[in-house]
């Protein structure tokens, strides 16, 4: 059964979960310390000089750029939703940083100067809904990066040997606000190149609950398509793929079977 056709206990709404950027936060913030420590260990390991100066593309909340921030690095970032900007922004000057955020397609964007490692680590990169789109996201990004940096760029693929994934749920908790996050595969269309997610916050606070449901509308990628994206860039090789569960001393080989990839990107000359 459809997780949204069942009977709520609690109100529903339909919004878009990156409206909400508090509870989004939360939500995705689990891994926050792994991924951290998997950003700068890719700098150690695979660059010649250690990077100072990071760049989120589809920064969402920032939490990342705020916990980069903590260590002593220049950061920067941009996101379409405005809401989820101005979360990033307030947070990182609530505690001494310079605002580091901007509103920008991500597709399209320059930044005044190069940075030497970015990373998209939790499958925003999918939003873009072509491969036109795709490919001049990767050649903004060469431009956003100096020769010799790194691109951290996580996939969710679409497994050509292997059934894929269909539901996936987890719970996250900070003081007294918890939430429940469901996805479920709503349908996909391999043709096309088209997933949509069904996903759900229940939102359980002091002064009453909330059901949030949207959709999530991505493109596919086989890790053959994801491997020939890359290839033609121009800009970029892959020198190392993990799993998204962040060790560095566990490189994995891309198949037909994989899921989750984080593909080590690196700046040619």
């Amino acid at each position: 059964m459809n997780p949204k056709a069942r009977k709520s206990p609690i109100p529903v709404v339909e919004e878009s979960i990156y409206d909400h950027p508090k509870y989004y936060d939360l939500v995705f913030g689990s891994d926050c310390a792994a991924e951290v420590r998997f950003i700068v260990g890719c700098g150690d390991r695979f660059m010649r000089r250690a990077p100072k100066r990071f760049l989120e593309p589809a920064c969402g909340t920032g939490r990342l750029l705020f916990a980069l921030a903590k260590r002593g690095y220049s950061v920067g970032g941009l996101d379409l939703n405005e809401k989820a900007v101005e979360f990033c922004n307030a947070r990182l000057r609530r505690h001494g940083y310079a605002a580091a955020a901007f509103v920008a397609d991500m597709s399209d964007f320059r930044v005044p100067r190069r940075f030497d490692l970015a990373f998209n680590t939790i499958n925003s990169f999918r939003h873009l809904s072509s491969e036109r789109a795709a490919k001049d996201h990767l050649q903004c990004m060469g431009e956003a990066i100096r020769v010799g940096g790194l691109y951290l760029l996580g996939v969710h693929l679409t497994p050509s040997q292997a059934a894929p994934s269909e539901t996936e749920s987890w719970s996250a908790r900070r003081g007294h606000l918890s939430i429940n996050t469901h996805m479920w595969t709503k349908d996909r269309d391999r043709k096309k190149r088209v997933e949509r997610f069904g996903i759900r916050f229940d939102v359980h606070r002091p002064r009453g609950s909330v059901r949030i449901v949207d959709e999530l509308v991505l493109r596919s990628y086989t890790s053959a398509q994801i491997s020939r994206l890359i290839g033609s860039s121009g800009c970029w090789e892959t020198v190392e793929t993990y799993s998204f569960d962040y060790n560095l001393d566990q490189p994995i080989q891309v198949d037909g079977t994989s899921e989750d990839v984080v593909y080590v990107l690196q700046r040619k000359s």
